[in-house]
């Protein structure tokens, strides 16, 4: 099944997302237009990304200490995404948007992770503009937002210091007021800021007119000294280039230097940056310090910035999975068309008979499965919680509150699931490939490239973890938990029905009870210490069952197809039944040591390495 197949599957027949034109605000929607959307996306993908994935691989961006060069490849690429409406897809028509649900929009989006990740698109510049659109005020949405989703501006996030990494508590970048008028300003309150922000995806270039950057930073007490804590980070614009109340260019530049660019393993086509603000290479007015403006309230910063982080996430499962899917469209397509080895027969392989295609091999056959698990499994999942999205801005009420609980119990599972598992698609993509896997005249190694990044940035993978261990399972009395556990129930209750995938379902029943019973050892203490040294094995675990439960629910859509029969269906069957039997009984090595609260990584001396 081709990829547009897949989505359209996905979309139609197991999300029913061509239902979602019956709420008032995708009325004017049909799958016409849906389907005139995922078409246009495929096309700028296929003609913009895809042929130039390897050329942005090869010329990184270069600095010469004025400006940042890249491919006119990526200002081509980047141009037509803008052009495309994509950036405001899912914003109000009064404001040039579409209106269309996320569901659509995120599954748009997923060609061009597929065609060339290292190029991007637009996540940061959408999730910078869609927080302001939360928490800015009216003249910051008129003049920041509504340039970014024009694609005149992009947008970054700037969290992370060198000396800090992330852990955000430590951000040391200062914001003093700009003066005795600093409450005054049309833009919001000025402040001056100064510090060092580390690992800025795209925070220097020339593709734009002006850059945005979101910027978190602390404001000092009336002693001077730095509020300790995250309950003490503040939120600020900082555009490149200054503007007036109108968004119109002033000429005059803020005082941000790109200190240098980081070379990085993949995703070479877009910029990685250390930013320096306020260390006076461009005083603003004849002193230095970064003109920025507040974004909500003082101390709120965090807050504000976990609706673009959230999002994001999302975002990078995507990345993830479709790095993963294009490794296994690519070893697909080779193991169907080389040549090597002999069929073994009852009397052993015959020397003299033809060779076979590699796909007729069992072991590569189980990688192509494999892989076809991973992706098409982790392409469900980025999905069901972009419909959980949807839910939450047009549901009834009660819907709407249970979708909001559900993303946050999943979104750690979308952001990480995806980043480690569709990686080891990458890697068995290579392998289906040998020697040539290894070599750069096949794409896979660098998709495996791009991929690796995927279980670091936007939260890592034990970040990750902790948050789903540590807070997400707890949350609201454990009630994100029970409503994911009920979903899971109600899979598992119709699937009981059907002989072919009964055995699954009691196995995924008996999944959830492992990971419920895990969950209550590791907290049986109370004691964090105790519980979350194996965070991480508990998130595996828990992203596996995830996963098998979607599986399970879309072998039953499956089912219900009038084309159950044909092959591309079976072969989600196929996939079911492959992650169930070689993938799902992996938990229970992952929850014995989280059961145990066992302290073997914790307790050792750092001296015993």
């Amino acid at each position: 099944m081709s990829v547009r197949a897949t989505i359209d599957f996905l979309l139609y027949d197991w999300l029913a997302a061509g239902s979602l034109n019956q709420r008032a605000r995708f009325a004017d929607h049909n799958r016409e237009t849906f389907d005139a959307v995922l078409d246009t996306c495929e096309r700028i993908a296929r003609e913009k990304f895809a042929p130039f994935n390897r050329l942005v691989d090869t010329q990184e961006p270069h600095f010469d200490g004025d400006k940042v060069t890249m491919p006119q490849a990526t200002q081509d690429a980047q141009r037509a995404y803008a052009d495309s409406g994509m950036l405001s897809a899912a914003q109000d028509y009064a404001i040039g948007g579409m209106q269309l649900p996320y569901t659509v929009e995120a599954a748009a989006n997923a060609f061009f992770a597929m065609a060339s990740v290292s190029i991007g698109a637009g996540m940061l510049t959408t999730g910078n503009a869609n927080l302001l659109m939360a928490h800015g005020t009216e003249r910051q949405k008129a003049v920041f937002a509504l340039n970014e989703f024009s694609g005149r501006w992009s947008g970054t996030m700037c969290l992370s210091e060198p000396q800090a990494g992330s852990s955000l508590s430590d951000v040391a970048t200062r914001a003093v007021p700009d003066g005795d008028g600093f409450e005054s300003d049309p833009l919001g309150p000025r402040y001056r800021l100064k510090g060092n922000k580390m690992w800025i995806s795209a925070g220097e270039h020339e593709l734009n007119e002006n850059i945005v950057h979101l910027v978190l930073a602390k404001i000092p007490g009336a002693d001077g000294k730095l509020p300790s804590g995250v309950k003490g980070i503040s939120l600020f614009i900082v555009p490149k280039k200054l503007v007036d109340a109108q968004g119109q260019l002033t000429g005059v530049r803020n005082d941000v230097a790109l200190a240098g660019l980081n070379h990085k393993l993949g995703w070479r086509g877009t910029t990685n940056t250390l930013l320096n603000f306020g260390e006076g290479k461009f005083p603003v007015n004849g002193q230095p310090g970064a003109v920025g403006y507040l974004v909500g309230r003082p101390g709120e910063g965090l807050r504000c910035m976990f609706h673009m982080m959230n999002e994001a996430r999302i975002g990078v499962g995507m990345a993830a999975t479709m790095l993963g899917m294009a490794g296994y469209q690519a070893s697909l397509d080779y193991a169907k068309n080389r040549p090597q080895g002999r069929a073994t027969g009852p009397s052993g392989k015959d020397a003299n008979s033809p060779q076979i295609r590699i796909i007729e091999h069992a072991d590569v056959k189980r990688m192509l499965l494999a892989q076809k698990a991973y992706c098409e499994g982790a392409l469900a999942l980025e999905l069901y919680c972009a419909r959980l999205v949807d839910e939450q801005h047009t549901g009834e009420p009660k819907a709407a509150d249970d979708a909001r609980l559900l993303l946050e119990v999943l979104t750690p599972i979308a952001k990480s699931w995806p980043s480690e598992w569709c990686l080891e698609a990458n890697s068995l993509a290579i392998q289906v490939h040998g020697g040539y896997g290894y070599t750069r005249d096949f794409p896979v190694e660098q998709y495996w490239r791009d991929n690796r990044l995927n279980m670091i940035h936007e939260g890592t993978h034990g970040i990750q973890a902790m948050d789903l261990l540590g807070r997400k399972v707890a949350m609201e009395g454990g009630r994100g938990l029970q409503l994911l556990a009920a979903r899971i129930n109600a899979t598992v209750e119709r699937a009981i029905q059907h002989p072919a995938l009964a055995e699954h379902a009691n196995a995924l029943a008996q999944a959830l009870q492992q990971v419920g019973a895990a969950t209550k050892a590791a907290w049986a203490t109370g004691n964090p210490a105790e519980a979350l040294p194996n965070a991480v094995p508990y998130m595996q675990a828990f992203g596996h069952t995830v996963l098998a439960w979607v599986w399970l629910d879309v072998a039953l859509a499956a089912q219900g197809s009038a084309m159950a029969h044909t092959p591309p269906l079976q072969g989600k069957f196929a996939a079911t039944r492959y992650f169930f039997l070689y993938e799902l009984p992996k938990i229970g090595a992952w929850l014995t040591v989280v059961s145990r609260r066992d302290m073997t990584c914790a307790d050792l001396d750092e001296a015993a390495f």
